[in-house]
């Protein structure tokens, strides 16, 4: 039972409704996430807004951003995200064996210097933020430019704050849409 309620895109601030459309055309579901965020209209939408500038802009793939999403909710033990980015990072092509790999990835072979960089990137910022010594960063500069940094410490950080807020909540994962919510939103289901 969730700690707060989900709304349904029939409950919703009717602003809302695009983000719900958004996410079932992209995602095939709506994030409980995001389900409960609509309780607070303005809240939704930036978060909305922000992930999406986070994970969907730059010059960094998408790939390697979800990458240090899930050591992050990795380290923070948080199933929903974990769930729903895993699934993600697997359609950008990362391994099953490459995403349980993060968990050693230290002179891993299945990951690049520039990879292992920003998952040490992720594990400081995520656990010992004061910790990260200038000899790190130059190491990072070595692969990524400065606004690239940038885009990973968004990322990460983003995640942190998502991970703390659905484990408060004890949020599981979400599940795929029904027929009549893909209806309500004029979404075609996806035949597997």
């Amino acid at each position: 039972m969730p700690r707060i309620s989900r709304l349904t895109r029939s409950e919703v601030d009717p602003a809302l409704r695009p983000i719900y459309d958004r996410f079932l055309r992209e995602r095939g579901n709506v994030p409980y996430f995001f389900r409960t965020v609509a309780h607070r209209p303005e809240i939704m939408e930036t978060m909305a807004a922000h992930m999406k500038a986070v994970l969907s802009t730059g010059t960094l793939s998408t790939k390697l951003k979800e990458l240090v999403v899930v050591r992050t909710s990795q380290i923070n033990c948080t199933a929903y995200c974990l769930a729903s980015h895993t699934a993600i990072s697997l359609k950008l092509g990362w391994t099953p064996e490459q995403l349980e790999g993060l968990k050693n990835w230290r002179g891993n072979a299945m990951f690049s210097e520039a990879e292992q960089e920003a998952i040490h990137l992720a594990e400081v910022m995520t656990l010992h933020s004061h910790e990260y010594t200038d000899e790190d960063m130059t190491r990072l500069r070595r692969f990524y430019s400065e606004g690239e940094v940038v885009e990973l410490l968004a990322a990460i950080g983003l995640f942190n704050y998502f991970n703390r807020f659905n484990n408060m909540l004890q949020m599981e994962p979400t599940k795929p849409a029904t027929a009549e919510e893909l209806a309500e939103a004029g979404v075609e289901p996806v035949s597997v």
